[in-house]
């Protein structure tokens, strides 16, 4: 999917309307993802009843309010309006958070001959890949709601990053597709940790037996000499008692 788009220009549909121009930036905004490739037009009526779903689909799916962590899902705006005034009109019914092409860029119309759209509104449902999941799946998103994005995620083989809708669990608590890695790599280095203090308190026992063993030798040692000095010296009174 992401050589799909480098060397073009992505724009954010924010209030600067700030482009993703670098091939880092697109990497990173694309890589790994699920795209919606969302083909519509202002003058199309049928685009106009689909808008507050699309919103709806889209943000209940990456808006922090129903979800811990996005879906990894992009949404792109490919448009076939008229005039770029009937563009800027769309765009604001649209998520801000989705990306669009700007109108003078004639990649939109080579999009729209590459995956053969006939009718609007078109959402082409991509892999990570750049492979079509679903070349229209505006039915399916009316009928089934974000739950379309489990059957894309499962579809695409997503290295899943643990997302989950809020009611499908009881802890809040997320954590990434890397956390079991991380809780072997923690659980080893606090095995080691632990093994280290063992064997640090085994030696400095063992230093501790050794100055006791040689303040005991050394005492021992003091006791002899005392004791033979006790003996030498009533040996030498008794000799002296027996010359007088």
């Amino acid at each position: 999917m992401v050589d799909l788009f480098l060397g073009r220009v992505l724009v954010k549909n924010n209030k600067d309307q700030d482009e993703l121009d670098t091939e880092h930036e697109i990497i990173m905004r694309l890589q790994n993802c699920i795209l919606m490739l969302f083909f519509a037009s202002a003058a199309c009526e049928s685009c106009q009843r689909f808008i507050p779903i699309l919103h709806d689909f889209f943000k209940r799916l990456t808006d922090e309010f129903y979800v811990d962590r996005s879906a990894q899902l992009v949404l792109l705006y490919i448009s076939l309006d008229q005039s770029e005034e009937q563009q800027e009109s769309f765009l604001k019914e649209l998520p801000k958070k989705c990306l669009f092409l700007a109108y003078d860029d004639p990649y939109r119309r080579e999009l729209e001959a590459m995956f053969n759209v006939e009718e609007l509104p078109t959402v082409v449902v991509l892999r990570p890949d750049c492979s079509v999941l679903t070349p229209n799946a505006v039915q399916e998103m009316c009928h089934l709601g974000p739950e379309c994005y489990r059957n894309w995620q499962e579809a695409a083989e997503l290295i899943d990053r643990n997302f989950m809708i809020n009611e499908d669990f009881d802890e809040k608590s997320m954590r990434s597709f890397s956390d079991p890695v991380r809780r072997i790599k923690y659980k080893v280095e606090d095995d080691k940790k632990k093994k280290k203090k063992r064997e640090e308190s085994t030696v400095g026992e063992r230093r501790r037996e050794g100055a006791d063993t040689e303040r005991r030798d050394a005492g021992d040692a003091v006791s002899e000499e005392e004791e033979e000095r006790r003996e030498s010296g009533g040996l030498t009174a008794l000799l002296t008692q027996l010359v007088v």
